[in-house]
């Protein structure tokens, strides 16, 4: 089995400046080239929307975006070169940096998640509410960044309206009331309001289910724009990007079964907007 496996180093953020600096070069490297976002995008197989993100240094490139662009700007080894000092965006997690650039390129990502709402659904009074009781405890210019980071990804959601976004979630990660009631409202309210896009299914797993295939614990399924699949399962303090085709091959068979077991999407909404009204 191959198996990345990456500990966290007590949460500290590194600077974004590097990927502000990267993305302006980008950006003087195409312009030179004479080409526009659009044209530049369909070189190298990206949405514009990836490439301005890149340039605005919203979004970390993957190997492929780099190789890319070097090419596509005259190979001058700028791009690589300029890539190897890249340094993440501040507030995701040390184990968790890899899987979020893989994100920004995916063309389909399946959650299923036991213990808490997805991140790519929170709303910030729900981020803030796990925030604060985070052990060891965050300083507040930790839980702005993680705030923002969280915040960055979730554009994915809008940005990237072709890729296919599925979230199995427990309903009794929205029972347990993180936060209070109020926090409560919001959460479903956004939950709802992120399950009407056209790329995004939301599914509740039943309080009561007796056959549940997901019981070994939450993952999550991503699939690249080279349709590989891989599979990320995080723990406490660590998470693990797995590539093995076999071990992807039997979590994907287990998300489908869990999609049959799972509420419908149109009954998972009108679950949701239940538990609302019981606020």
């Amino acid at each position: 089995m191959v198996v990345e496996v990456a500990v966290g180093t007590g949460g500290e953020p590194e600077s974004s400046d590097s990927m502000r600096t990267f993305g302006a070069m980008v950006q003087a490297l195409r312009e030179h080239a004479g080409l526009s976002r659009e044209e530049l995008a369909e070189r190298i197989g990206y949405s514009k929307h990836t490439v301005a993100s890149v340039e605005l240094g919203r979004r970390m490139p993957d190997s492929a975006f780099v190789e890319g662009t070097e090419e596509a700007t005259g190979n001058t080894g700028a791009v690589r070169r300029a890539a190897a000092h890249l340094a993440r965006q501040p507030g995701l997690a040390a184990w968790f940096r890899q899987w979020a650039r893989m994100e920004q390129v995916a063309v389909a990502l399946y959650t299923y998640e036991c213990r808490m709402v997805p991140g790519l659904l929170q709303p910030e009074s729900y981020a803030r509410a796990m925030a604060v009781d985070h052990v060891p405890p965050l300083d507040d210019r930790q839980i702005e960044e993680r705030w923002a980071a969280r915040a960055a990804r979730q554009q994915l959601l809008r940005d990237r309206p072709n890729t296919a976004f599925s979230f199995i979630i427990e309903e009794h990660a929205f029972l347990r009331r993180t936060g209070g009631a109020a926090v409560t409202r919001e959460l479903i309210d956004h939950v709802l309001e992120l399950a009407n896009l056209r790329n995004v299914e939301v599914q509740i797993m039943p309080l009561v289910q007796e056959n549940h295939t997901g019981l070994q614990g939450s993952f999550q399924l991503l699939e690249t724009p080279d349709n590989k699949w891989y599979a990320y399962i995080e723990g406490q303090e660590s998470g693990q990007l797995i590539t093995d085709r076999k071990v992807v091959s039997v979590l994907q068979g287990r998300y489908a079964r869990m999609r049959s077991q799972a509420h419908t999407i149109r009954n998972s909404a009108s679950l949701l907007q239940r538990m609302r009204g019981d606020l």
